[in-house]
């Protein structure tokens, strides 16, 4: 009897160090640089929201933030990469919203899941804007649909890739609108855009910070903000309900996540710095250039909305049809 008490007891001794240790691994984080996986290739608008997020986040924390762009497979790659991650808050998930909230129910057997991450803070929302080649003989919305409706089937519209927003908001364009345009995938906002900009593609539904400098530079032309309210970065585009469109509205969003499991005091001290930078002038500024929305969410509030995006999206897919072919 005293001996099987004694080698409880013993057992107990031998925990306490082990939980202090990682009480103070949580205190001390972080001690060494972040990694910051970005799941796509760069110049879209993923890391863009990144690199304004990540030399701040290297202030506020005092450790160097890297930005890791593991683009492919529709962002699976760089998303499972993080999924698989030691849950220990040094390596982090800048995540587009089509890539979480649809892929799980576009993708059979997909290699991560929505529980597999926790959600730390929103980087920013942007309502997606309809854009077309400059040499599209259409100045609005209007007269677009128009001259789809007189050319069915011989007009393209670019995507970021399989089940991205603008694959899904270009169906849903098509639908709203009557419209036949077809789909053409790309890998990535960055060769969408190049491709929409040389007149390749017609169309591209977007969000703003993949196609800002085109629109003001006037390589492409902005039809109407799939919004109920005009982005003061871009004043003169009128909303979808302006243009003719009333109803269709798209927003995007790109939000960072760590692995689930990560301890909640890391999560918190993550998400504080995160919304501490949101706030900035700087950061202010940035947003508006770019045409994103700020949030001055909490951890559990970022959670909360990242699930029910994913089962908004899930019903948009499966009421639509709409699959990966």
């Amino acid at each position: 009897m005293h001996r099987r008490r004694f080698a409880v007891l013993s057992l107990g001794a031998l925990a306490v160090p082990a939980l202090a240790g990682r009480a103070g691994a949580q205190a001390n984080w972080p001690d060494k640089p972040i990694t910051m996986v970005v799941p796509a290739p760069p110049g879209g608008g993923t890391d863009l929201v990144a690199r304004v997020y990540s030399d701040l986040l290297s202030q506020e924390l005092g450790q160097q933030v890297i930005v890791d762009n593991k683009g492919g497979g529709n962002g699976n790659v760089g998303t499972a990469i993080v999924a698989r991650a030691k849950p220990d808050g040094y390596t982090i998930l800048m995540q587009y919203s089509a890539y979480h909230s649809a892929n799980p129910a576009l993708i059979k057997d997909l290699n991560w899941k929505p529980d597999d991450f926790t959600g730390v803070a929103m980087g920013a929302i942007g309502p997606h804007v309809i854009v077309v080649a400059k040499k599209v003989p259409a100045d609005d919305l209007k007269s677009f649909i128009a001259y789809a409706k007189a050319n069915p089937g011989k007009l393209n519209y670019a995507s970021v890739g399989q089940g991205s927003v603008p694959h899904l908001g270009g169906v849903l364009l098509n639908r709203a609108a009557g419209i036949d345009l077809t789909h053409v995938p790309y890998k990535g906002s960055g060769p969408a855009t190049a491709d929409l900009v040389a007149g390749q593609v017609e169309l591209m539904v977007v969000t703003p910070p993949s196609v800002s400098g085109h629109i003001r530079s006037g390589a492409v032309k902005a039809l109407a903000l799939a919004s109920d309210q005009r982005l003061p970065a871009f004043p003169d585009i009128p909303t979808t309900a302006e243009a003719g469109l009333p109803g269709f509205i798209l927003d995007g969003w790109f939000a960072l996540f760590a692995p689930a499991g990560t301890p909640q005091p890391i999560v918190d001290k993550l998400g504080a710095a995160m919304r501490k930078i949101a706030k900035m002038d700087v950061t202010k500024q940035r947003a508006n250039q770019l045409g994103m929305v700020l949030k001055d969410w909490t951890p559990a509030e970022m959670d909360a909305f990242a699930k029910s995006e994913v089962a908004a999206w899930g019903k948009v897919i499966r009421d639509n049809n709409i699959t990966m072919d």
